[in-house]
C-alpha cells in the first residue's frame, strides 16, 4: 500500500474553517492539476454520437489530429470519473431527403437544453461509392446545383464545405464514420468560434 500524509485545516487565530477556504483550496488543487496535465492530456476535444453509428462515440482532438471510436457507454464513465466536464452540448436535429443516389439531411444546430439556433448543417451523401477521392467529382457537381438552387430563394447566406485533411487524422480513403465525425467536429469548433468571438464584440 502506498504511503498517505492525512492533513487538516488549522485556521490562523481569530477566524474559523468555512466553505470558502475549501472551494479556494480545491480550485488551487484544480489549477496545479491543470498544469500537470497540459503537457500529457488534451484539455479539449469534441465528442460526436452519429445516429448511424448510435453505439459508438467518437473522440476528436483538432490539436493532436487524432480520432478515437469507443462504445458510447464512455460516456457515463467519464462522467462518473469526471475526468472531463461538458462545457458545450450540441443537438443536431432536422430531416433526411432522398434525391436518386443522393440523400440529404438538413437540420438546426441547438444547444441541448434550449432552442436557440446556433447554425444550419447539410450533410450531402453519395451512396454508391465509399471512396472519398473518387466521389469529388460528383459531389462537386451536386453541390453547385444544390447552391444555384438555393441562390433563385435570395437567401441571406450560403452553404460552405470546408475539406478536412483526413490523411492528418490518420484516416484512409475508404470513408467511415470517423470522416462524418472529423467533419462535425471542424463545424462545431467553427460555430463555437463564431458564438465566442460574437459574445466579444457584444462585450
Amino acid at each position: 500500500m502506498p504511503i498517505k500524509w492525512v492533513l487538516h485545516w488549522q485556521p490562523n487565530a481569530g477566524t474559523t474553517a468555512n466553505s470558502q477556504i475549501v472551494s479556494e483550496v480545491s480550485q488551487c488543487v484544480e489549477s496545479i492539476n491543470e498544469q500537470a496535465n497540459a503537457v500529457e492530456f488534451p484539455r479539449d476535444f469534441l465528442g460526436i454520437s452519429l445516429q448511424e453509428q448510435p453505439n459508438k462515440y467518437y473522440f476528436v482532438i483538432r490539436g493532436q489530429r487524432m480520432i478515437l471510436e469507443a462504445e458510447s457507454s464512455i460516456q457515463t464513465i467519464m462522467e462518473k470519473l469526471q475526468s472531463y466536464k461538458t462545457r458545450v452540448a450540441l443537438n443536431f436535429e432536422g430531416f433526411q431527403y432522398q434525391l436518386g443516389d443522393f440523400q440529404l439531411r438538413v437540420g438546426k444546430v441547438v444547444p441541448i437544453h434550449s432552442e436557440n439556433l446556433r447554425g444550419i448543417v447539410m450533410e450531402m451523401e453519395y451512396l454508391p461509392i465509399s471512396s472519398w477521392e473518387k466521389s469529388h467529382q460528383i459531389m462537386g457537381e451536386f453541390f453547385d446545383i444544390w447552391q444555384e438552387a438555393l441562390g433563385k430563394r435570395s437567401l441571406p447566406g450560403h452553404f460552405v464545405h470546408i475539406e478536412p485533411i483526413f490523411s492528418e487524422f490518420g484516416l484512409s480513403d475508404q470513408y467511415t464514420s470517423q470522416h462524418t465525425a472529423v467533419q462535425y467536429a471542424s463545424i462545431m469548433a467553427q460555430m463555437i468560434a463564431t458564438a465566442q468571438s460574437a459574445q466579444a464584440v457584444r462585450n
